[in-house]
């Protein structure tokens, strides 16, 4: 068996295998056998990407560590198996069938004659990638994606078959949809289908079938979360005005990928840490992060919070009336009826603020991050919310204030952002890997927490036009659609992506990427030459 293995950052490989069957028993044999220093793989259709730390171990050392161990071993032990409900009215049913010199009957028949497994999960949380199903439907991508395909479409994509959890865009082939929920944070686990899993679907004739089969017990219990507890007078913080867009956000939830659920978390992590050090909490605890400004806060009780991230005005008003401009960058001490004010970010776009106790929010899938993509975790605080501070962690003190944070870009600016190149340069021309350091981009308006997408002057050639299956994905990646106009994934980004990746921005400038304001510019430095991992020396 030939394999390759592909740079994708500083911190993961892309090994690319010859098939399905090969990339599963490799998944097997990691599972079964970790190196050390691995922390997540994410399966696709012949490539696994493998995450790990760099400060336990190396690409080249991880790479030796994969050579060695023993494959083969993988049993395809048929796992549980889920009927899923189907009404065959989708938009491509006809034009498919035509594709292919079928009916839409035998169609539909071949899509409902045998069972489907669940090779693996991405795109989106729920999202399953279920393969095997008849040889003949084998069908390409649409052209032009959609851009809003419904929650419950049943759809063919490759010798790939699959179920939208939610609504998103895609360009795979609708032929129907299901009533049956693939993703539901009140049951444990929350996606339905699961790697391992068999599938088979049922075309509905009636409605007594669909009503059956969608009332059937999902796999699980449901367990819905309840926040904890907090008593209704403690201290908290209210907000007065959420600002253009205010999110809970933490670390993230690593470890998710087989839900097809991404890390996500704080998009600046160092400005989270450091606000959390300010005011003597754990590094990683709730805090909010604000985009631009307008966010207005209002104490009750006393609390000891820190604005970090984004340079700009802030402004605390005390309760009796009196107002002042504060120091970013510092603890500040509140009482209570004392409200806190961010102004328009004069550098930068994000602020992260945190409070001495942390936020008690309800985690889920272990954070309380929210996932802007996925749809986890707690919404966009909004007007008169009250938000209830934790106990103050013993033991602990305030950080100094740190008056000369790192400087931060604003429009016009130009920023040079380090770059792995990989894992896909070489489905560029060399040209086109010349033009990307060549070249500054502009960031255009077009950006979120799931990415920014960049302008160039020129566009990227590629050597190589053919589809790319889907693959994972790692944050930084500087992904590039036929436009060959890149988008930079930001920490909300799908887990895996249909479009080949020139290269990684470095682990050290994402949070500097992260801060990049529209009408900025980007230049792209690449670290080394784009190369296969070798062995180690």
């Amino acid at each position: 068996m030939t394999r390759r293995y592909l740079p994708a950052g500083t911190d993961a490989l892309l090994v690319e295998l010859t098939d399905l069957a090969h990339t599963l028993d490799l998944l097997a044999a990691l599972q079964a056998a970790p190196p050390p220093g691995l922390t997540e793989c994410v399966p696709a259709a012949r490539t696994l990407l493998v995450r790990f730390d760099p400060r336990q171990t190396s690409a080249p050392t991880l790479r030796a560590a994969i050579e060695a161990l023993k494959t083969g071993r993988r049993t395809d032990t048929p796992g549980a198996r889920v009927e899923i409900p189907v009404r065959y009215d989708g938009a491509d049913l006809a034009e498919l069938a035509a594709l292919l010199g079928i009916t839409a009957a035998e169609l539909i028949a071949r899509h409902t004659a045998q069972d489907y497994s669940v090779a693996f999960c991405g795109f989106a949380p729920g999202f399953a990638y279920l393969a095997g199903g008849h040889p003949g439907l084998d069908v390409p991508r649409r052209a032009t994606p959609r851009t809003r395909v419904p929650a419950g479409s049943v759809a063919l994509a490759g010798r790939f078959a699959a179920v939208y959890p939610d609504e998103t865009p895609g360009g795979w082939q609708l032929l129907g949809t299901t009533a049956l929920k693939m993703w539901d944070l009140a049951r444990e686990p929350p996606a339905l289908l699961q790697p391992g899993m068999r599938v088979r679907f049922v075309d509905v004739t009636s409605k007594s079938i669909a009503a059956r089969a969608c009332s059937a017990p999902a796999q699980g219990q449901k367990h819905p979360d309840h926040p904890p507890a907090a008593a209704a007078n403690g201290p908290a913080l209210m907000v007065r005005a959420p600002g253009l867009q205010t999110l809970v956000q933490d670390a993230g939830r690593p470890g998710q990928a087989a839900q097809g659920v991404s890390t996500a978390g704080a998009l600046d992590q160092g400005a989270m840490r450091h606000a959390n050090r300010l005011v003597g909490n754990a590094s990683g605890l709730p805090v909010l992060e604000a985009l631009l400004g307008g966010l207005q806060l209002v104490c009750q009780g006393a609390a000891v919070v820190a604005v970090t991230g984004a340079s700009g005005p802030l402004e605390l008003t005390r309760a009796g009336g009196r107002a002042a401009p504060v120091p970013r960058n510092a603890a500040l001490i509140l009482t209570d009826g004392d409200a806190l004010s961010l102004g328009q970010p004069m550098t930068g776009l994000r602020s992260y603020v945190a409070v001495r106790g942390g936020l008690l929010v309800a985690p889920v899938l272990g954070s309380a991050s929210r996932d802007t993509l996925a749809k986890i975790g707690p919404p966009t605080l909004a007007a008169g919310q009250r938000l209830p501070i934790g106990a103050a962690p013993t033991g602990s003190a305030v950080g100094a204030p740190d008056r000369s944070p790192p400087p931060l870009p604003r429009a016009g600016d130009t920023v040079t952002l380090d770059v792995v190149l990989g894992p896909r340069t070489d489905w560029f021309t060399p040209e086109a890997v010349a033009l990307l350091a060549a070249q500054p981009w502009r960031v255009t308006p077009q950006q979120d927490r799931v990415g920014m997408r960049l302008l160039g002057e020129q566009p990227l050639p590629r050597a190589q036009t053919q589809e790319l299956p889907s693959e994972g994905t790692v944050t930084g990646a500087i992904q590039v659609p036929a436009s060959g106009q890149p988008v930079l994934f930001l920490a909300d980004h799908p887990l895996t992506g249909g479009y080949p990746v020139i290269a990684c921005v470095a682990p050290h400038h994402l949070d500097l990427a992260a801060q990049i304001p529209p009408g900025a510019w980007i230049r792209f430095r690449p670290l080394e030459p784009f190369a296969e991992i070798g062995e180690p020396r």
